[in-house]
């Protein structure tokens, strides 16, 4: 059993069941609400260049909560807003054409949201949650792969939980389809982009 996922139970099992150990208490404890901390959150992405290189980005203005269900962890949800205009590749003049009409259209589509769907425990540490990306108004499912990091108490009393996820979209899927033709064949920017997450949750008092 796990912070995002449980374990099915099924016609065979059910007599074990009565004789199944109670919920750990260590996993109980973090039932609540959590909100994501960004001073201590990435949000990032990779997009690959030309054909032989990765460029590198991250979202730097973003809010989020958590709610952890330790008990029956599939009740646990989880929610992004993200600012597109906060979009930093270390380029100005690359992150301006990101902004612009021909990517993300941010005066018009100001933020990308997250709101999950469902959770599953895949053994261990490791989690998936699926849920909803909406980008430049569309909305089409994504799944993420988390790995649960552990919780802890900082130094200010603060009770934190931290997760690592990953996926991998086709941004033509919610219309970001600009592209530019190489001399050499293939296109300037991959329609593959892999998405990496590194967030850091405070729960709520």
């Amino acid at each position: 059993m796990g912070l995002f996922g449980r374990k099915t139970t099924t016609a065979t099992d059910t007599a074990a069941s009565a004789a199944a150990p109670a919920v750990d208490p260590e996993l109980a404890a973090l039932t609540g609400d959590y909100t994501i901390d960004p001073s201590h959150s990435t949000l990032g992405f990779v997009a690959r260049h030309a054909m032989v290189t990765n460029v590198k980005g991250a979202f730097l203005d973003f809010e989020g909560s958590l709610h952890l269900d330790g008990t029956d962890p599939a009740k646990s949800t989880a929610a992004l807003d993200i600012k597109m205009d906060s979009i930093d590749t270390g380029s100005a003049d690359r992150d301006g054409h990101l902004k612009s009409a021909d990517f993300f259209k941010t005066e018009e589509f100001p933020t990308m949201t997250f709101r999950s769907t469902k959770a599953e425990a895949l053994g261990g540490a490791d989690y998936r949650i699926t849920g909803d990306l909406t980008i430049l108004g569309t909305t089409k499912p994504v799944t993420i792969d988390l790995e649960f990091n552990g919780s802890a108490k900082d130094p200010f009393g603060n009770e934190r939980v931290g997760f690592e996820g990953k996926a991998e979209i086709l941004r033509s899927e919610w219309g970001l389809t600009w592209n530019a033709a190489l001399e050499t064949g293939g296109v300037l920017v991959s329609d593959k982009i892999k998405l990496n997450f590194d967030i850091s949750a405070i729960k709520n008092a």
